[in-house]
């Protein structure tokens, strides 16, 4: 049993603990989730991102089995680290490589958590649209956590397949998200809305499923005359798992302009994920507040592209991940004071 597999799955059962945990507190009876809740368990997950930080810049060559400099070469190369290893100072470049790992899980996980909060926008839209009660939030989101972790996994190794194959997918990648960022900056003030008649999702489930009516509680089925029928719960669950397709479209191909290592990749993916419950309900009511924070994720999207598609040059000139980590911080930090300091006008 090799130390990798022991990282792995020593990942995986910390994440199984975590959702237990994380269901125990928000899910003992239906009702809403209180802000301190909420806050406690955001707190939570943001604290055990900055501890698995930690524990990466002191073991996290065990994610490769690097015990020579031979496999830290190899490691360095195939995951694109571009570090300047030294061979006469094995511990010495071991380190660095740790520490980079590190920095970029913490930018990844930035990046993550703030392209997150879009599809928290997008959330109360739909759970708004369907009329959804504010107590039966916390199972929709549960089961779409556990749907979007799924779909994150394949997602990023099968993008990291395909990097390894071909590595001008990368520019792809940059292109795509300069034309989402720009796309995002050019509709930011449209009023968006969920057709909860025409959705293709609804019709799609529709065409396959007997829908019934009207919610019954919190179940998402139910067997009315011997026949099982989905509930409106169900079909508020299913947009929202191909919400998360959508937005993983864009966040999957962000995170890789930060790292190719798909380990990193996926830890903080699901740090991300694991924390999106507890900071939906964070702020759930005051989302709206924060109206600039669409034209700050335009620019964050804008500028990973950019640095994609320069990846040549973001050496020369540089633009090291720390560099890359405080523009990003920069960004959000501006988008959420300029929204506090310049309400939205309220229209009479």
């Amino acid at each position: 049993m090799t130390n990798e597999f022991i990282f792995i799955a020593g990942f995986i059962v910390f994440i199984f603990i975590m959702m237990a945990l994380d269901l125990g507190l928000f899910g003992k009876a239906d009702k809403p989730v209180s802000l301190k809740q909420a806050s406690f368990m955001s707190a939570v997950w943001v604290g055990l991102a900055l501890l698995f930080y930690v524990l990466i810049c002191r073991y996290g060559h065990l994610l490769h089995h690097v015990e020579s400099f031979a496999a830290l070469q190899a490691v360095n190369a195939n995951n694109f680290h571009n570090l300047q290893l030294n061979p006469n100072d094995f511990a010495g470049s071991l380190n660095m490589y740790r520490q980079n790992l590190g920095l970029e899980f913490i930018t990844g996980y930035v990046v993550e958590y703030a392209l997150s909060v879009d599809n928290i926008f997008v959330m109360v839209l739909i759970f708004s649209a369907f009329a959804v009660n504010p107590k039966y939030y916390h199972k929709v989101l549960l089961w779409g956590i556990i749907g979007a972790i799924t779909m994150r996994f394949l997602f990023i190794f099968l993008g990291s397949a395909l990097i390894s194959e071909f590595h001008w997918i990368l520019y792809l990648f940059g292109a795509f998200l300069v034309y989402t960022g720009v796309m995002m900056f050019i509709n930011r003030n449209q009023d968006d809305k969920i057709d909860t008649e025409n959705h293709k999702v609804v019709k799609l489930a529709s065409k396959y499923f007997a829908v019934h009516p009207k919610f019954e509680g919190n179940k998402f089925f139910v067997k009315i005359d011997h026949k099982k029928m989905i509930t409106p719960l169900f079909l508020v669950l299913l947009i929202i798992e191909f919400t998360d397709l959508i937005f993983a479209v864009d966040s999957i191909p962000a995170i890789f302009s930060v790292t190719k290592d798909p380990y990193i990749v996926f830890f903080s993916n699901i740090f991300a994920i694991m924390g999106l419950r507890s900071m939906f309900f964070l702020l759930v009511n005051i989302i709206n507040k924060f109206h600039y924070l669409k034209i700050g994720l335009a620019v964050l999207l804008a500028f990973i592209g950019l640095k994609m598609l320069a990846a040549n040059y973001v050496d020369r000139i540089g633009l090291t991940t720390m560099n890359s980590l405080l523009i990003i911080l920069g960004i959000l930090v501006v988008s959420v004071a300029a929204s506090l300091v310049f309400p939205k006008r309220k229209i009479s």
